[in-house]
């Protein structure tokens, strides 16, 4: 029985999570200014990151856990500089 829940509760959350990231790639590729993109790109990665943590809920796999965290690593180092970038036109002085 709780198998079941958990089977059930893990397939509405990847379809709740893969629903933001669509929504996320839009606001990313039509967003009217750049920071608008950089946000959606920031939601694009966490919700990716989120992805990977319930796929391993699901399966019972650490490595995704592993991946996980590698893309958060990765997305906030993007992050900031991209928002540096933006804020001076360089990103390394």
């Amino acid at each position: 029985m709780s198998a079941i829940i958990l089977y059930t509760a893990v397939s509405i959350a990847q379809l709740m999570i893969v629903a933001a990231m669509a929504i996320a790639s839009i606001r990313m590729f039509r967003g009217p200014r750049a920071q608008d993109r950089i946000i959606g790109l920031d939601t694009l990665y966490i919700n990716a990151m989120l992805l990977l943590v319930i796929f391993g809920i699901g399966t019972g796999r650490v490595v995704y856990f592993e991946a996980a965290l590698v893309i958060g690593m990765l997305g906030f180092v993007a992050t900031v500089a991209l928002a540096k970038f933006l804020m001076r036109g360089e990103v390394i002085e």
